[in-house]
């Protein structure tokens, strides 16, 4: 019989990757998406799309991580092995504009999942693994470099202190309840399906458009931020192996090596033959309250207990993002050339 796993956020770029790596393996999966006048799940198209099984074992249900009445009742009704916790508020700038959402999107909905996992838990006889995803922006301004599970927390934006809330109750449920509960600290991951108003994303995007003529300037904030930067493909196979141990516990998930906004940017132009600095400029609108300079993580323990290893190195993954992004901007000036009307994501 196949494992059956719930996820939270299932329609984010780690949930499109979680849901595909999980269907690869066998699992019959299950999301949670909340309900919107419009579709959001452009990034699971691809499995619907699959001409094999794939799209016959992939369920949604709508809810709301906050709505714990309606969690119990999937949990409940789904009773699944592994539920993975990837719902959040999940943009640093945006939460310093909305830190009452941001703190229940990503902080306070998470004991509800985990009531609602210990309910069915309680009342199945079934033994349910629990992922948290907890982030490295926990770290903020960094008592140590690199960071690892042991470096004391110091988050310094409204997100980073609803994570931080989300890992430590996390921890609470796995020592209080004897919970099979991990949490996964991770640092920068990208790719294609990271959302527009991401920095990379940004970058990238304003790299194809500009490439093919259709746009003149890339406006950013902090060009001397350290970020230490994997590709969420990856990152996903190590949420899996933690749910797969003997014992819960939490990892920091990273390549162990730090870039700056400065670098991903000169890469980017330069995969396209352009220089950045004729092109990029700051805009202090794009700054935040606090800043966090510097994220580096020490993956040593998920290396030594989870066995697991990134596959695309940080060059491969600023190429990766380009070529996508390069393409997108192509068929975008394709459109207007044929006289059709484009609209732009800001």
């Amino acid at each position: 019989m196949s494992k059956i796993a719930l996820i939270t956020g299932i329609t984010g770029q780690d949930g499109s990757y979680l849901a595909e790596l999980l269907l690869n393996k066998g699992y019959e999966v299950h999301g949670i998406v909340r309900r919107s006048s419009s579709f959001g799940t452009g990034r699971l198209q691809h499995i619907y799309n699959d001409p094999h099984d794939m799209s016959r074992r992939l369920h949604l249900h709508y809810g709301d991580i906050t709505d714990g009445n309606c969690l119990d009742r999937i949990l409940h009704r789904t009773e699944p092995d592994e539920v993975y916790n990837l719902a959040a508020q999940s943009h640093v700038r945006v939460s310093f504009d909305q830190p009452v959402y941001t703190a229940e999107a990503t902080g306070t909905g998470t004991p509800c999942l985990l009531e609602a996992v210990r309910t069915c838990q309680n009342s199945t006889g079934k033994k349910i693994r629990f992922y948290q995803a907890s982030s490295s922006e926990m770290y903020g301004l960094v008592q140590e470099t690199p960071q690892r599970e042991t470096t004391p927390f110091y988050p310094r934006s409204p997100y980073g202190t609803a994570k931080l809330y989300s890992h430590w109750i996390t921890v609470n449920y796995r020592e209080a309840y004897d919970m099979h509960a991990s949490c996964g600290i991770l640092f920068n991951h990208e790719s294609p399906r990271r959302g527009e108003t991401f920095v990379t994303r940004k970058i990238t995007r304003a790299v194809g458009r500009i490439k093919c003529g259709l746009q003149d300037k890339l406006y950013l904030g902090n060009l001397d931020a350290k970020r230490d930067w994997g590709f969420a493909g990856d990152y996903v196979e190590a949420m899996w192996r933690m749910l797969q141990q003997d014992v819960a516990s939490d990892y920091v998930i990273a390549m162990g090596q730090t870039y700056s906004v400065r670098e991903f940017c000169r890469q980017a132009f330069e995969h396209v033959g352009l220089d950045y600095e004729e092109f990029v400029a700051v805009d202090p609108r794009y700054h935040r309250p606090s800043e966090v300079d510097l994220l580096f993580g020490d993956p040593s323990k998920a290396q030594g207990t989870l066995g697991w290893e990134p596959r695309v190195s940080f060059e491969g993954l600023v190429q990766m993002m380009v070529e996508h992004d390069l393409e997108l901007a192509n068929r975008e000036q394709t459109l207007r050339n044929a006289g059709h009307a484009v609209t732009v994501p800001v």
